[in-house]
C-alpha cells in the first residue's frame, strides 16, 4: 500500500477519530495535516474544550504521518502542552511531520493550531513494528 493512503484507512477504521469529526487535509510520506471542529459535547465544566480533544486531534496526525513509511508504528510515549483554551466551533489544524526514521524508533513534534495562532504542542514517540500495510 502507498504511504499517503494509509493514513485514509486508518481513519475508516477509527471510531473515535470519526466521532471527532478528523479529517485529513494533506498527507504525503512524513507528513500528515489533520483538521476539526469543537462541538458542544467536547466541552468540559468551564465551557472550554477539554484537554483530551486537541490531544486527540495531535495523536491522530502524529499516529498517520508515523505510519505513512508503510510499517504499523504505535506510540510509545507522548506529551502534551496546552498554550490556549479553545472553545466550541474553534477550527483546529493539528501538523505532523516524521523526518527522522532511525532503526524502528521515530521522534516527532505536532503543532495544533487555530488560525495562525499556536494552541498545543504535542510530543511524541513511535515505534515501527515489522508489519507491513496492506
Amino acid at each position: 500500500m502507498q504511504g499517503e493512503q494509509i493514513p485514509h484507512k486508518m481513519l475508516s477504521q477509527d471510531a473515535f477519530s470519526t466521532w471527532l469529526g478528523i479529517e485529513i487535509l494533506e498527507c504525503e510520506i512524513g507528513h500528515c495535516r489533520v483538521a476539526m471542529t469543537v462541538r458542544k459535547e467536547m466541552l468540559n465544566s468551564m465551557g472550554k474544550a477539554h484537554g483530551g480533544i486537541s490531544y486527540a486531534l495531535a495523536d491522530t496526525a502524529f499516529g498517520f504521518a508515523a505510519n505513512t513509511h508503510g510499517k504499523f508504528a504505535v506510540s510509545i510515549e507522548t506529551s502534551i502542552n496546552h498554550i490556549e483554551a479553545l472553545n466550541e466551533g474553534d477550527y483546529l489544524v493539528a501538523e505532523s511531520v516524521i523526518e527522522n526514521v532511525k532503526n524502528r524508533l521515530g521522534f516527532n513534534i505536532v503543532e495544533v493550531k487555530r488560525g495562525d495562532e499556536l494552541v498545543a504542542l504535542f510530543k511524541g514517540v513511535v515505534y515501527r513494528t515489522q508489519k507491513d500495510w496492506e
